[in-house]
């Protein structure tokens, strides 16, 4: 699957194999007990980020893995978004700071 990630002007491409969909589960567990917990986004303190809340929080994630040049990262990132948000097929991430103002991408 191609993950579309846009920043500001800038398109990333994030290839997520179909395998690591299925097996990946363990690790995006672990991303919601950790968000379970509530997560400071931009000024704001979440206390039960809901579904969408939880993808920005992710697409933030997401975008520190490839600024990183963290493929792995990245792809897991992305398949958490691809998983709970079934159709979306990439993200606008808000790079100025505003996680609440990423959007995602539908086809």
């Amino acid at each position: 699957m191609r993950f579309k990630v846009i920043v500001g002007e800038q398109v990333y491409a994030v290839e997520v194999p179909d395998d690591l969909l299925r097996e990946a589960g363990d690790f995006h567990a672990r991303l919601d007990r950790d968000m379970d917990r509530g997560w400071q986004m931009s000024r704001e303190f979440v206390a039960w980020p809901d579904r969408l809340q939880r993808c920005q929080i992710v697409a933030d994630k997401l975008l520190t893995g490839i600024m990183q040049g963290n493929e792995s990262t990245a792809m897991l990132m992305a398949g958490y978004i691809a998983l709970r948000m079934p159709g979306a097929i990439g993200v606008d991430v808000d790079a100025s700071g505003e996680m609440q103002n990423t959007e995602l991408l539908y086809g």
